[in-house]
């Protein structure tokens, strides 16, 4: 599928931002599927009649399952600043999960140590420091309950492979559809219950406070959580 203005969470000369679908890649890798970074320049060719393809800078990743905002940068400059405030951890995101257990606590800051197992391609979560592991925290809060399902919001304030698919299940609590990290069943969309919520940051040339927000995914089960919210 190609990318639309739809998609389009907001865009300037420097910085466009994607609502991601689950099931896309960001970037290419060994599935040869075609990856958001490639739709996101045609979509810039086409649209700005570009002889050649347009500029595109890979600021951040999201798992393939998960769905949401995704930003990229347009120009070399608004890419190595971007890069810099991702480093320095001044950007701030939150993520929406769903989850099927209840959760002990109304709201909690998850701390483990996680490492990852490459030949599995999982990451295994410790509530104790281990030998080559990464620290790892996040904090939580349970939005609502619908139908039975959990609504969260997740802030990590750290930046691990599978952090927070991880933290959740080790707590109890897999997401909704992520059956490589405890839940029962898989998603024929190869999708799972995770949604990239929002970004804050100062943007890097017009040097303004800017928030942006990815609305939940219409796909017949997001939607209905948007009278939680």
């Amino acid at each position: 599928m190609k990318i639309t203005d739809k998609d389009v969470i907001y865009e300037d000369n420097h910085l466009i931002a994607i609502n991601k679908r689950a099931g896309d890649i960001v970037q290419e890798d060994t599935t040869g599927d075609l990856s958001l970074e490639d739709m996101v320049k045609e979509y810039l060719t086409v649209k700005y009649n570009k002889p050649n393809t347009a500029f595109l800078g890979v600021i951040h990743r999201l798992d393939r399952p998960v769905s949401g905002m995704i930003l990229f940068a347009k120009t070399s400059k608004a890419l190595d600043r971007m890069n810099r405030m991702f480093h320095d951890r001044t950007v701030s995101k939150s993520y929406l999960a769903v989850v099927r257990n209840k959760p002990d606590k109304k709201s909690d800051t998850l701390k483990n140590w996680l490492l990852r197992d490459r030949k599995k391609m999982i990451t295994k979560a410790y509530d104790r420091e281990v030998k080559g592991g990464s620290f790892a925290q996040l904090d939580y809060a349970v939005i609502g309950e619908l139908d039975g399902y959990y609504l969260l919001k997740v802030t990590p304030l750290t930046g691990r492979t599978h952090q927070i698919r991880c933290q959740l299940a080790y707590m109890g609590c897999p997401i909704v559809g992520d059956n490589k990290y405890g839940y029962p069943r898989g998603s024929m969309r190869r999708s799972i219950c995770l949604h990239s919520r929002s970004l804050g940051f100062v943007h890097p040339v017009k040097e303004e406070p800017t928030t942006l927000i990815a609305q939940l995914p219409h796909d017949g089960f997001w939607e209905k959580f948007d009278v939680l919210l």
